[in-house]
């Protein structure tokens, strides 16, 4: 049991400090991650500027870990939202079936079938770049899944042998669902979601690597990438540092999810 819980200690020891440094990032960058100095453009890596400088003589660490908050912030609100919108949407057509159900679900059946990213630009296009708008195209196009996994989940809990009784018995709906139906369905829901964390850093830093998502002078790392473009002849580890940790990101919460729901899925124990 030992041997099988070490990766999930380390995965777990990593996401923790990944999110530690976003939550310290102003007081953990080195320099100020918006001043600019045209004097010092481009330098290379010394003790003041660890990795060097921007085209406009930013601090490419600080804004790197300062980067690392707005992806990571804004990745676990997209989540958050998502994870209560696919609660509602997924247990009341589960568990209300009819006209409800199928309703709901024809309308996450027409959401699947665009693509993500696709389905993510048309609605940033159309409400304008930023923040917020990015935000909401990601829960937009992020919740459909989950919603239909949740539904199916309930199908099956509420066709057994003790809601069945409780229906009986004259408990009311709200109290089936709350003590029946939710405590099942939850854990695999967050853990689908915590899962899906990586992917959804990714999906950010697509939008805003294209100038749909955050704006200048607001550091993240596909915004990054994209303003390191024109230099990666000259200086190819403005784009090549924030790619990677696009990547590690990525890796590192698939790792952790899958090793999370190796430890706690009984099947796999």
């Amino acid at each position: 049991m030992m041997k099988k819980s070490v990766p999930l200690i380390i995965s777990s020891t990593i996401v923790l400090l990944l999110v530690t440094a976003a939550v310290f990032a102003p007081w953990l960058a080195p320099n100020d991650p918006y001043a600019t100095n045209m004097a010092m453009k481009l330098q290379g890596i010394s003790a003041a500027y660890p990795l060097g400088t921007d085209h406009l003589g930013r601090c490419v660490l600080s804004r790197l870990i300062m980067g690392a908050r707005v992806s990571l912030f804004t990745a676990l609100g997209v989540l958050a939202v998502t994870l209560v919108l696919s609660m509602v949407v997924g247990v009341a057509a589960g568990y209300l079936g009819g006209i409800a159900d199928l309703a709901l679900m024809r309308a996450c059946d027409i959401l699947m079938a665009i693509p993500h990213f696709i389905f993510a630009l048309v609605i940033v296009g159309a409400l304008g770049g930023g923040v917020w708008n990015m935000f909401i195209a990601i829960i937009i196009v992020s919740w459909v899944g989950y919603a239909r996994i949740i539904r199916n989940m309930v199908r099956g809990l509420k066709e057994s042998t003790y809601v069945q009784y409780a229906k009986m018995t004259g408990v009311p709906t709200v109290r089936i669902v709350k003590r029946h139906i939710l405590p099942f369905v939850f854990p695999q829901i967050l853990l689908l979601l915590l899962i899906g964390t990586g992917s959804t850093v990714l999906l950010i830093s697509e939008l805003s690597f294209l100038g749909l998502g955050v704006t200048a002078p607001m550091p993240e790392w596909g915004m990054m990438i994209s303003e390191s473009k024109m230099y990666l002849s000259s200086n190819p580890m403005l784009m090549f540092v924030p790619g990677v940790m696009i990547s590690l990101t990525v890796l590192i919460f698939d790792w952790f999810g899958d090793t999370l729901r190796d430890a706690i899925d009984p099947k796999m124990k």
